[in-house]
């Protein structure tokens, strides 16, 4: 028997509640991952030139900030779970803002050093993990369409990041295209980041819309009708769930990142021009967003395993394109990997879920994810040993590593629809520390 949508006098403030948090954090992730992940492809030769040192020496005090974010994921996690997302959300809008102005003071490899070590707290506190652990922390397994909507927002982050941080190093210089940042964090990231909900509704349910009108807005629209009823967490998994969603996750992201650093070059030992390497880049970010509209309309009634298993083939598929066309496979090549891509940034959020359930859900992204950033922020230099080593035919192994990220899901399975849980009412959120 289908279930009857609430009326609307029984929603009465959580409708705002939802579509605002969806709106603030899909914004405040953009400007979070412009100025961080995006940062170093518009800055780094700058920097180097006036400091005095190679380019690849920033790329490397990048990883180390990946390395950063690694370890402090777990502990944001736990924090989120037990306090909320919203103050550890500003806390991270903190962190980015003392970071890059420490950037913008640097006069040394030392100081550059302190400036991306206190960046990769923030990326740790402050990126999508986090993000999605505060939605679930609010709205418990019916997370997944608004998990949804903050990805459709912030996919443009690049598209908004690269022509601005451009634009501020044209009119400021790099030093004042930091500190702008850091600005644009403390008087917009951060109010936006506090106009989460104060309070966890405990068991609620949203419902999206047959049809997803408008993109990124419909998203938005679609997370807005939520019900007082949410179902209950699954039985647990299999012990083996973990092992293999962490191994999951690990191939796919040190893909992901490889291809993030070495795409153009990728595609250009394949026989494309420069110009089109660069045009094929280009195409990446429409490409995941095409994807995240995909999930929203046609694959959210499915299981996220179908979603991930669309995202494990589609890399593998975009390469024997491109080995079988050489250059002319170079766009085909773009649009079918940054729509895996796409997919993977929600299945990260949405399959845990599914499998676990909403307890403890901040803690455990973090462990899951901890390998994953461990070995992404190898990847640019290990992918860019095996393309100067066997060029074109290195794309084998980020496919290699996608066939084993697809042998990961097959012993899994979705699990019985669970039964739905009683209303209750909301609690207050305990007041605590925020990250430091």
């Amino acid at each position: 028997m289908t279930r009857p949508s609430p009326r609307p006098a029984e929603i009465p403030s959580a409708v705002p509640a939802a579509r605002g948090a969806v709106l603030a954090l899909g914004c405040a992730q953009t400007l979070a991952w412009a100025s961080s992940y995006y940062l170093p492809a518009i800055l780094a030769r700058p920097i180097a030139r006036e400091i005095g040192f190679a380019p690849p020496t920033l790329f490397a005090l990048f990883s180390g900030a990946l390395l950063v974010s690694a370890l402090a994921g777990p502990l944001a996690g736990r924090l989120i779970d037990r306090h909320g997302g919203r103050p550890v959300l500003m806390a991270s809008n903190g962190l980015f803002a003392a970071g890059l102005a420490l950037m913008a003071l640097a006069h040394s490899l030392a100081g550059l050093a302190l400036a991306w070590g206190l960046m990769g707290l923030a990326m740790g506190a402050g990126l999508y993990d986090a993000a999605f652990a505060a939605l679930v922390r609010l709205y418990g397994r019916e997370s997944r369409q608004a998990i949804t909507g903050i990805t459709l927002i912030a996919g443009f982050a690049s598209t908004v990041g690269w022509p601005l941080t451009t634009l501020f190093l044209e009119h400021l210089g790099w030093r004042g295209a930091c500190a702008a940042w850091a600005g644009l964090h403390l008087v917009l990231a951060l109010p936006l980041n506090a106009r989460l909900p104060r309070q966890r509704a405990a068991a609620v349910a949203i419902a999206v819309p047959a049809a997803v009108p408008g993109g990124a807005q419909g998203a938005v629209q679609g997370v807005g009708d939520i019900a007082q009823s949410a179902p209950a967490d699954p039985p647990p998994p299999p012990p083996a769930t973990g092992p293999l969603l962490a191994l999951l996750f690990t191939m796919l992201g040190f893909v992901s990142t490889a291809m993030a650093a070495h795409l153009p070059g990728l595609l250009h030992a394949g026989g494309a021009s420069v110009s089109v390497a660069l045009l094929a880049g280009a195409l990446i970010g429409p490409a995941q967003v095409a994807a995240r509209l995909l999930e929203f309309g046609v694959l959210r009634r499915r299981s996220p395993l179908v979603s991930a298993r669309v995202a494990t083939l589609t890399h593998p598929l975009a390469a024997v394109v491109l080995l079988v066309l050489g250059g002319a496979g170079a766009l085909p090549f773009a649009l079918l990997h940054g729509a895996g891509n796409g997919l993977l940034t929600i299945v990260r959020g949405t399959l845990p879920l599914a499998l676990f359930g909403s307890a403890g859900y901040g803690a455990r992204q973090g462990w899951l994810g901890l390998p994953a950033r461990l070995v992404g922020s190898l990847a640019p230099w290990l992918f860019g040993l095996a393309l100067a080593r066997w060029g074109v035919q290195a794309v084998w192994l980020s496919a290699a590593m996608c066939g084993l990220a697809f042998a990961c899901l097959l012993p899994l399975r979705a699990p019985p629809p669970a039964p739905t849980a009683p209303p209750a009412p909301p609690a207050p959120e305990a007041p605590g520390p925020a990250v430091a």
